[in-house]
């Protein structure tokens, strides 16, 4: 069986790019990275690839006068690869409407909260200056709305007290480096389909949640 063909976008250093290479590096495996894109040229999500011997695209977006010719230069990139499905691996970029919806069901991201709760930046703080019990990180399908597509998976941690945003932040990326590659096998799997809003996972309606109590 073929696998499912994946492209990989980052800005960072890219370490939930770096658990789906692990992922993917097993024969087993039903997901390929095709390539890694990058917005910045320090991105050592870039340095990652070249390591694992995946072919790289920069698309600086400082070369562009807008996002809408950003994304149309990023959108040809993308489609000449003949990546079935875009990963967002800390990719900072507001993605247009018109991108998106040229790729929706075919584009997850995984960001740093239980999402619906605290989309956007600064979530750890948030959780913390919000008095959560529980934080934690969401898989979901990326549409026009920000953070807001359809929930696959979240991985749910307690806030300890005297947790910082930093403490808390580092607890949480374990977790993502877990759940990204789950979301992805799962989906090449074809075990998971979207229905309106919502994302069933082998038929029922996600988020699956993974708990961990420490």
């Amino acid at each position: 069986m073929s696998k499912l063909k994946v492209a990989v976008a980052v800005s960072g250093g890219g370490s939930n790019l770096q658990a789906l290479i692990d992922a993917c590096s097993n024969p087993d495996f039903p997901a390929e990275i095709v390539t890694v894109l990058a917005n910045r040229p320090q991105a050592y999500g870039l340095e990652r690839a070249r390591q694992a011997g995946i072919p790289t695209v920069l698309i600086d977006h400082t070369e562009f006068d807008d996002r809408e010719s950003f994304d149309a230069e990023l959108d040809k990139a993308l489609r000449a690869t003949g990546a079935d499905l875009i990963c967002l691996a800390g990719f900072m970029r507001i993605l247009t409407d018109d991108f998106v919806r040229g790729w929706e069901g075919r584009m997850i991201n995984i960001h740093p909260s239980l999402l619906p709760k605290h989309r956007g930046l600064h979530t750890h703080q948030r959780a913390i200056e919000a008095g959560d019990a529980y934080h934690g990180c969401t898989v979901h399908y990326v549409c026009p709305e920000l953070d807001a597509g359809p929930l696959i998976i979240q991985a749910k941690v307690p806030v300890e007290p005297g947790d910082t945003p930093d403490s808390l932040a580092a607890r949480v990326l374990t977790r993502e480096h877990v759940i990204y590659p789950q979301a992805l096998q799962w989906i090449a799997e074809g075990r998971v389909e979207i229905t309106g809003d919502t994302a069933l996972v082998d038929g029922q309606p996600g988020p699956v949640i993974l708990d961990w109590d420490a």
